[in-house]
């Protein structure tokens, strides 16, 4: 399992525990030597965040303050994982943190609002909003989000997979579980590794992604839904396989085989990849 399965989770998964979730952290004192985060809560670094962050996606209107909690270029993936870091879940995954979590609000995503300017993909699901104080603190930036039940919002990620985003939980200052997202091609994190080269901002799923070739037609279906090119086609096999070392277990691609062909194993199962996590 993951770094953050051992440190925060107990060697079980760590999104799912619930001491992650809690006031508790929310109001904790920290103490750091991140000087930014120095002598502040989370629930202080959660009003920043929102107003600089997520705020100028809700409204269309772009701050003139650097977004907090966005690492910076010299910042190392040490650093990171402890200030906002993530970790890719499949659908099955993400309906137990949504069963976790106190409230679900779906917003503009502030990534995506920094990568292309538009305000009007609600593609983020902020966890535990009101126990930030957000709505009574930005009343005109939050007039327009949407606070869903949490069959609503499973109901919308099962769509969000069919459309291939890659689904992943996010923390404020970790453990703290604070963001669940979509990504693709618009993503920061992901664009920052995937085109330009740089570490990775989110540990890869506790799963991989493996093909029953008895059951795959060779219709390459779920090569489309693919976002990190793990999937390849054989013309002389007439089949697709999936290298595990590419492949970060998100499992979008089974939303689009028609023959079930495609499964989710545990890492820990593969040898090549069961400590493949950042690289």
């Amino acid at each position: 399992m993951c770094e953050f399965c051992t440190k925060h989770g107990e060697g079980k998964k760590w999104y799912l525990q619930m001491k992650n979730y809690t006031d508790v952290l929310l109001h904790e004192v920290l103490s750091s030597s991140l000087k930014e985060i120095d002598g502040t809560t989370r629930l202080e670094l959660g009003h920043r965040r929102f107003q600089s962050f997520m705020v100028p996606a809700i409204t269309g209107v772009p701050s003139t303050e650097p977004p907090t909690g966005q690492p910076s270029e010299v910042e190392d993936v040490e650093i990171r994982k402890v200030k906002h870091f993530g970790q890719v879940l499949p659908i099955e995954d993400v309906k137990e943190v949504i069963d976790k979590a106190n409230s679900i609000t779906r917003m503009a995503c502030g990534c995506r609002f920094l990568t292309t300017g538009k305000a009007d993909k609600r593609y983020c699901f902020g966890l535990g909003m009101d126990k930030l104080g957000i709505f009574g603190r930005f009343p005109e930036a939050t007039s327009s989000l949407e606070v869903l039940d949490k069959e609503e919002a499973k109901s919308i990620f099962g769509k969000y997979d069919e459309e291939g985003l890659v689904h992943s939980v996010w923390t404020m200052i970790t453990p703290y579980v604070f963001t669940l997202c979509n990504c693709d091609r618009d993503c920061r994190p992901y664009r920052d590794y995937m085109v330009k080269g740089k570490p990775l901002r989110f540990f890869r799923a506790e799963y991989i992604c493996e093909i029953d070739w008895e059951l795959c037609t060779g219709c390459k279906s779920c090569m489309s839904q693919c976002q990190f090119g793990a999937q390849f086609y054989s013309s002389a096999l007439g089949r697709v396989s999936i290298e595990p070392s590419r492949c970060f277990g998100c499992g979008v691609c089974r939303a689009q085989c028609p023959n079930n062909a495609i499964r989710l194993i545990p890492r820990s199962e593969n040898p090549q990849v069961a400590d493949l996590w950042l690289e």
